[in-house]
């Protein structure tokens, strides 16, 4: 689509380097990537929805006794 090539790619990365720095490009592949999957699971549909047919299990361990 655009034709981007591979020596393209590099001189983006080597410009993102200097720009932003080795120790934070890390953190922004980091958050982009969260991001994207955020983005498609709620394009999928794969909320994390309570199943109506399954009732809630609740931990017994946890009540306190009067």
């Amino acid at each position: 689509m655009f034709g981007i090539g591979t020596q393209e790619l590099l001189v983006i990365l080597i410009i993102a380097l200097f720009i932003f720095g080795a120790k934070k490009l890390p953190e922004i592949g980091k958050g982009l990537g969260k991001s994207i999957r955020e983005f498609k699971s709620s394009l999928s549909g794969e909320d994390e929805k309570e199943d109506p047919a399954r009732p809630k299990e609740i931990d017994k361990g946890k009540e306190k006794d009067s």
